[in-house]
């Protein structure tokens, strides 16, 4: 099956996924994950109108842009070094891996200098794991805060990435905890804070992630097949 067809049937699913949760299609957003992936694949799938390509690595995404142009959104979904902020600034219409003041804080000084303001996603690590990037559940709230204050950044969401589950049903309080978290937050009110995206799910569990929230579901293996060993 190729890319094209990948990308039907996974909007399909979407589709009836946000139904099950009252929600209509296009309140969700196809992510294709593109690290590994030839080019002509990336190709394919911008051509067959997924609306983001997902990148985990700064050069990487530099090279892929360069060549492949902007009609699909580009965002940062890998961990940030702060050394490489003043290029996601320049290359990404958004960041979903804010994780650290110090990250966002030189985001800001980068994107002031480029005159622009940069959108950012608040990556958050719901289950604790200590392999796993993102500002712990309990201190989420003082992190949004704290980002909030700085002028060229601003807030759109929360980003998250459960445990690894056989058993898609496992992963439901991981993405229904970030959906809670962006409720609190809302209820806050705070200024420059718009809590419109829910960053979370994949190929193996993103119909769940959608039935809680997801309003961006990030697909790798679903759209392009399994990653080629290296």
């Amino acid at each position: 099956m190729n890319v094209a067809d990948n990308i039907r049937q996974i909007r399909e699913a979407m589709a009836e996924a946000a139904r099950r949760s009252g929600r209509p299609a296009s309140s969700v957003r196809l992510m294709a994950v593109t690290k590994t992936v030839d080019d002509d694949r990336i190709l394919a799938a911008i051509r067959a109108g997924v609306e983001i390509i997902g990148e985990n690595y700064v050069q990487e995404a530099k090279r892929k842009i360069e060549k492949m142009g902007n009609e699909s959104e580009w965002h940062m979904i890998g961990h940030l070094q702060t050394n490489k902020a003043k290029y996601a600034v320049r290359l990404f219409d958004m960041i979903h891996s804010v994780d650290r003041l110090e990250l966002a804080a030189e985001l800001d000084r980068r994107a002031r200098a480029d005159g622009r303001v940069m959108k950012v996603l608040i990556e958050v690590n719901v289950s604790g794991e200590e392999t796993k990037s993102g500002v712990p559940l309990a201190t989420a709230r003082d992190l949004v805060r704290a980002v909030a204050l700085l002028e060229n950044i601003s807030i759109r969401g929360l980003m998250t990435m459960p445990p690894w589950f056989d058993d898609p049903e496992e992963a439901r309080p991981f993405f229904r905890a970030l959906r809670e978290l962006r409720d609190q937050i809302t209820g806050e009110g705070i200024p420059q804070v718009e809590m419109r995206e829910l960053s979370m799910g994949m190929t193996g569990d993103y119909a769940v992630a959608i039935e809680e929230g997801a309003t961006v579901v990030r697909i790798g293996r679903g759209i392009f097949g399994e990653r080629p060993a290296r």
